[in-house]
């Protein structure tokens, strides 16, 4: 069982990065974007943060977990599952939200292509803002998850995750500044967006409080690895590739698990 301290610290560490979006907003109302270079490596840079971190990291740290309660070879087996599991939950959320309004898809995330759709400007602030709430749950649960089980350790995910939410706060800012010609609502939008992460969080942790042990934090591990690797392959490096700064997008991943690779050591 957790004590409230432990329990706070994640929670504030999952609103942290929800929280992120708002910096999106303040950008998206501004006009000032950064340039394609930065955001191509950026997003490269989260992507390589949670690929490694996944693989080298939650995924064993789950399936050791799991061995605890089930022994060498089944908890490899069921980690596996939990971890496509996970992979296949993100991937249906994706696959309902349609592609024109999700925040995830590439071009959503360009201005160019919102303006494109000008008439339409509050209907689309409004659906992409569920969206990307929806779709930010199971991440929400999955940075909590890593902070409650140690906040060493989730603060690059936390800082991945924030750096991702940037471009989600732009998709939902834009098209409500348009709308509503107030850049303080639209500001308020993109930033209650993120709430969906710590709501999340919490929405998966009253759940599961009742039956927290060591297999339920393996699984819960194994899908968290497959949730955050799936969030790298098929968000951040598509809309970091789709800047056109190719050369930045895979220098920024190769420097996020450089960092990675160096902080886990540094904690050996």
């Amino acid at each position: 069982m957790y004590d409230a301290s432990t329990v706070l610290l994640a929670f504030g560490m999952t609103l942290l990065a929800g929280l992120a979006t708002g910096i999106g907003g303040a950008i998206g109302v501004m006009r000032r974007n950064p340039t394609d270079k930065f955001m191509a490596g950026a997003l490269g840079f989260s992507a390589g943060v949670m690929v490694y971190v996944s693989l080298v990291e939650i995924l064993p740290k789950g399936i050791a977990d799991l061995g605890e309660e089930y022994g060498e070879r089944p908890s490899h087996w069921i980690g596996i599952a939990a971890f496509f599991g996970g992979i296949a939950l993100i991937a249906l959320i994706d696959r309902f939200v349609p592609e024109e309004i999700n925040p995830h898809e590439p071009d959503s995330v360009r201005p160019d292509h919102i303006d494109a759709r000008r008439n339409r400007m509050m209907k689309a602030g409004v659906l992409t803002a569920l969206a990307l709430a929806l779709h930010n749950f199971p991440e929400g649960f999955a940075t909590f998850v890593a902070a409650l089980e140690d906040p060493v350790m989730a603060v690059p995910i936390v800082v991945a995750i924030a750096i991702h939410n940037i471009p989600e706060g732009i998709a939902v800012s834009v098209p409500m500044r348009e709308a509503t010609g107030s850049r303080l609502k639209a500001w308020g939008w993109a930033t209650l967006s993120g709430l969906a992460e710590p709501i999340g969080a919490l929405i998966g942790f009253l759940i599961l409080m009742p039956i927290m042990g060591p297999a339920t934090m393996g699984i819960a591990f194994c899908a968290v690895a497959g949730i955050m690797v799936f969030v790298s392959l098929d968000e951040l490096i598509p809309t970091a590739v789709s800047t056109g700064e190719n050369h930045a997008s895979t220098y920024g991943m190769v420097a996020g698990m450089a960092v990675m690779a160096v902080s886990l050591a540094l904690m050996i």
